[in-house]
């Protein structure tokens, strides 16, 4: 069983994953035996990583991101930790599925998922523990479709506001989410959500994904971003006050959810907000070592098995292509970071069935040697292997199913 409340062993004046001559061989030590890929979780590193998600925070309490996680057992050690509360689903039937252990439950999307909110509407219980989003009519029109309010339990919903910045000269800075943008388009759909018979409006959420899921520190353009990234902080500060106000005139809120792991300093210094939400930070995956208010320590990894030579400087590891959601660039290839030193080949980069990795670390990798690879983001490896394996120290202690271990795959 995973537990994070107390820690194994004194922590270390240093973090053994900040020296990888240390770190990458303890792991490929603890697991050696297994057979690769192979999955591990360093139960060190994510104990740290939530503590220091839980600083950042300042202590607003954070809603679990359950799409950047996808293993039962970490969900529910983090939320076993004073500061976290709550979850952050990504689909209707995994938070079904999840409401059955849980009671306190968000929709982080809408959903149009005929099947599942029947399901809903057959499960008072779920219905007290889910929470839908919301942020069109068509939306409620759709549920409405489903089953009238008259012949179903009373349902909670949220809005989603869209947090990103319209800059006048760099036109949209973020992501394409609802369509609610000023206070007053906010505050009348919420006048109609709370005009609707068989839904209660009981929070909102606002996601910034242009601070929280961009990193400052990294090529010519990080100048350009933090300039950005300010003035949308400050633009956000105030629109969301505002949207708070007008909303809360037209019904009492629950919750108002902001932020990710990369904007946490800013949303736990915003008054506003009652929660924030993260999930990507226990990880850690490679995507956050472009910030500059944090690194996450590398508690999720994964590895593959060398298993030919076709050059000197060459080695090639069976599969790897574990390519991250986004666009198609290369920060969303997987990171060999040990042996120090690889690189994936421009013309092959990292393949599904083999990967090439080049440099002077693979002269002396050996057919039957392993390499370690870091994802861009944290939940999707899930979706490629059954479990993780739990290490502390260079044992492993436990092995963790991901949902698809368990025989899910919601997305």
């Amino acid at each position: 069983m995973l537990d994070l409340t107390e820690e194994l062993s004194p922590a270390p004046v240093a973090p053994e994953w900040e020296d990888p001559a240390l770190y990458w061989p303890r792991l490929s030590a603890a697991t050696g035996h297994l057979p690769a890929p192979v999955a591990v979780i360093d139960r060190e590193a994510l104990r740290h990583n939530a503590m220091d998600l839980l600083v950042r925070a300042g202590g607003l309490p954070i809603r679990v991101a359950s799409k950047s996680v996808r293993v039962r057992a970490v969900l529910d050690a983090v939320l076993a930790l004073p500061g976290f509360q709550g979850i952050l689903a990504f689909t209707l039937a995994e938070a079904l599925w999840l409401a059955k252990t849980h009671d306190d439950i968000v929709l982080g999307y809408p959903t149009v998922d005929r099947a599942g909110l029947e399901r809903l509407f057959a499960d008072e219980r779920a219905a007290r523990r889910i929470t839908l989003m919301v942020d069109d009519p068509a939306h409620l029109d759709l549920i409405d479709s489903v089953a009238s309010a008259g012949s179903r339990p009373e349902l909670r919903v949220a809005i989603d506001v869209d947090a990103s910045l319209r800059s006048p000269v760099l036109g949209h800075i973020g992501v394409r989410r609802s369509g609610l943008f000023t206070p007053g388009e906010v505050a009348a759909f919420a006048r109609q959500v709370v005009s609707r018979p068989g839904f209660r409006l009981v929070g909102l959420q606002m996601y910034d994904a242009q601070i929280a899921g961009q990193g400052d520190n990294a090529g010519p353009d990080a100048p350009l971003i933090r300039a950005v990234q300010a003035r949308s902080r400050a633009e956000l500060r105030e629109r969301r006050a505002a949207v708070v106000t007008a909303v809360t005139e037209v019904a009492p809120l629950e919750f108002i959810n902001g932020g990710g792991t990369g904007s946490l300093e800013f949303t736990g210094s915003d008054e506003s907000l009652t929660e924030a939400s993260a999930g990507s930070g226990l990880l850690g995956g490679h995507l956050f070592d472009g910030y500059r208010s944090f690194r996450p320590a590398p508690a999720a990894a994964f590895a593959f098995d060398v298993v030919r030579r076709p050059a000197r400087d060459i080695a090639t590891v069976l599969g790897g292509g574990w390519i991250a959601s986004g666009p198609p660039v290369a920060s969303r290839q997987p990171l060999p970071v040990w042996p120090q030193g690889l690189r994936t080949l421009p013309r092959e980069a990292a393949g599904e069935v083999q990967t090439p990795l080049q440099g002077p670390a693979a002269v002396a990798l050996g057919v039957g040697d392993r390499v370690w690879f870091r994802h861009t983001k944290s939940g999707e490896p899930a979706e490629r292997v059954d479990s993780y394996h739990l290490v502390s120290a260079d044992v492993v202690i436990d092995e963790l199913p991901t949902y698809r271990g368990e025989g899910k795959a919601f997305l």
